[in-house]
């Protein structure tokens, strides 16, 4: 890995070793799995997106126009399920989050730290599948990290698919 980088890009051979570290303590940061509390609402992407088949980008609708994907809003979630599935606990208890005019408070699976920001639509836009970050969602009645998006993750990625690897495209 460091040799390709250092073809790539001839400045890094000053900052590389540097990086080196932190890149050794980001991977190692994300690699145990803790306790995930349980959601609000015991959303299923295997039924949603896998056997309904709507895509990420119903639910996502800001993936492919802005740096975060967002979540769907109640009302979106109602639009559907104000005649469907309306006897349903999971549903019911949606249902009272839309009587109450309260927004779903999501725990979030995904959680970078502060000094990276990640691009959505910049990586839609190039045509990077969901599944590439996020594994099969389709399958996973329950989400879980598929990835840990450690920082050597992310890079070796930018080299296969030849994109930019200069340290502002993550960190500014």
């Amino acid at each position: 890995m460091i040799e390709a980088l250092n073809r790539r890009v001839g400045s890094l051979r000053l900052v590389l070793p540097c990086l080196i570290p932190v890149m050794a303590l980001v991977a190692c940061a994300g690699s145990e799995r803790e306790p995930f509390p349980d959601q609000p609402i015991a959303f299923s992407h295997k039924i949603h997106a896998g056997d309904y088949g709507m895509p990420c980008l119903y639910c996502h609708m800001y993936a492919n126009r802005t740096p975060v994907a967002g979540v769907p809003t109640v009302k979106t979630c109602m639009g559907c399920h104000e005649l469907i599935g309306t006897d349903k606990p999971e549903v019911m208890k949606l249902a009272r989050f839309w009587e109450e005019k309260r927004p779903i408070e999501w725990f979030k699976v995904y959680d970078l730290p502060d000094f990276v920001h990640f691009n959505h639509n910049r990586h839609v836009s190039a045509g990077v599948e969901c599944e590439t970050c996020h594994g099969p969602v389709a399958e996973m009645a329950v989400i879980e990290k598929y990835r840990d998006l450690s920082m050597g993750w992310c890079l070796s990625c930018h080299m296969e698919k030849q994109a930019n690897i200069d340290c502002q495209v993550c960190h500014y």
